[in-house]
């Protein structure tokens, strides 16, 4: 930058001892080139702060500080694991309702429904329940054929 300046400063000078148009041209190449390097060391700064806010804020996140609500972000894979566990509370709803229907039947009830729907609900809570743990195989389960 100062190197900028000084070229700058010797061209003013040449400029207006000569009073030429070469020379003030040469003026406003080095005033330009000036311009161009405080956009770049004003713009670095600008970004290197975002940046060192950036690493400030995931540093409190990261040691348990609660971050403000505007950068509060989503995380993906939290997202579809919270569709599929409401997904899987949505099928016991739906099999607790057949359950309740086959039993107001009374004696009509089909007991082979009440023990699917019961089946459906155990198998969907230990898959909902396997989403919550953290799981160091990702490939687990049985293979029904």
């Amino acid at each position: 930058m100062a190197v900028m300046v000084i070229v700058l400063l010797v061209a003013v000078v040449f400029a207006a001892n000569s009073n030429q148009v070469v020379g003030w041209f040469v003026v406003a190449i080095s005033a330009g080139w000036l311009l161009l390097s405080l956009f770049l060391v004003f713009g670095l700064k600008r970004g290197a702060d975002k940046i060192n806010s950036s690493l400030r804020e995931a540093t409190a996140a990261a040691a348990g500080r609660a971050q403000p609500a505007s950068t509060v972000v989503i995380d993906e894979a939290t997202s579809q694991r919270d569709m599929k566990l409401d997904h899987s509370f949505k099928i016991v709803q739906v099999q607790a309702k057949v359950i309740a229907d086959e039993r107001a039947k009374g004696e009509d009830g089909s007991a082979e429904m009440i023990d699917r729907a019961l089946d459906t609900i155990a198998m969907t809570a230990s898959n909902a329940r396997d989403m919550l743990k953290p799981q160091s195989n990702p490939i687990d389960g049985e293979i029904i054929n």
